[in-house]
């Protein structure tokens, strides 16, 4: 998990970004829906891996299978790099596209 200055980041402030740094809306809005379900839902002092994190929403929400299935998508999307953007008051994560 990012902190920053040793405090936990705010999902709210992250986003996708492609490596021309052109927002990608629909993977940080997935990442933002992801994140907030895991801070309701899950515990991950006690999670090891993305599927320990899908297995424990699984479990105590009603979310379908294709919901979680994107979810694990996106918690297994490579990150190429973290752009702090200051100014913009977000971090921005570079993603590699799928192949």
């Amino acid at each position: 998990m990012l902190q920053i200055e040793h405090q936990p980041l705010n999902h709210s402030q992250v986003v996708i970004i492609d490596g021309n740094g052109k927002p990608q809306s629909q993977l940080s809005d997935l990442l933002f829906d992801c994140m907030s379900k895991i801070d309701l839902f899950t515990d991950l002092s006690t999670t090891d891996t993305s599927s320990d994190v899908i297995d424990d929403l699984h479990l105590l929400t009603p979310l379908p299978n294709d919901v979680l299935d994107e979810y694990q998508k996106i918690l297994d999307q490579p990150i190429s790099g973290i752009n702090i953007a200051s100014h913009k008051n977000l971090v921005e994560l570079v993603y590699e596209p799928l192949v």
